[in-house]
């Protein structure tokens, strides 16, 4: 079971990361507008629609990526104060009732949009471009087929902390600063402000 859930997290993650560079295009279409308008006087007609359909990517197929690093905000007040068993029926109870019912009605919806979009090849109409936006409309039924596909690793995950009572491992990625912060012992904190304090002695 646990060789099924970490496949289905590697591709959350590999197409996550691969979208992730929207972000780059996102940025130097950004970056070369405000230049061609501001120093060239010649602004783009395309530049609103590519920032629109970038941002729009990076958004949809992110979600599964941020699900399978359980990086979604989570109102835990009360939650982390729960036993792991528990937790994972929560959770597992959570999926059933409220997460699937999401996602179908996603990709089902989803996928009436993007068919009706390539039907009549569908232009946007936010700027005097008029660039095909239907290809970019396919990405919604796609989302949702992914976030599927990971809450069914996450139930399976679910499930193990269930009979376990304890969390199975994620597969390891980045983290954020407060995290790595938050797993280091105190020897590690006593090793890194020992050398903080030796950096600042050679500084002097």
């Amino acid at each position: 079971m646990i060789k099924i859930i970490h496949a289905i997290e590697g591709l959350s993650q590999w197409i996550g990361k691969a979208f992730g560079w929207c972000i780059l295009i996102l940025t130097l279409s950004v970056a070369y507008e405000v230049f061609v308008r501001y120093v060239l006087n010649a602004p783009t007609v395309w530049a609103f629609d590519m920032m629109v359909q970038m941002y729009g990517a990076l958004f949809l197929m992110a979600g599964a990526y941020a699900l399978a690093q359980d990086a979604h905000v989570r109102g835990d007040v009360l939650y982390r104060l729960f036993p792991v068993r528990w937790q994972a029926r929560i959770d597992f109870a959570l999926y059933i009732l409220f997460f699937f019912p999401g996602m179908i009605a996603l990709f089902w919806y989803g996928w009436e949009i993007a068919s009706d979009s390539w039907r009549y090849k569908e232009v946007s109409w936010n700027s005097p471009a008029r660039i095909q936006i239907y290809f970019f409309k396919t990405l919604i039924p796609v989302a949702g087929l992914l976030l599927m596909t990971q809450g069914v690793a996450e139930m399976m995950r679910c499930w193990i902390a269930m009979r376990d009572g304890k969390w199975p491992a994620r597969i390891d990625d980045v983290h954020e600063t407060e995290d790595m912060l938050m797993h280091m012992t105190e020897g590690d904190l006593v090793s890194v402000t020992h050398v903080d304090s030796n950096n600042k002695e050679n500084n002097k």
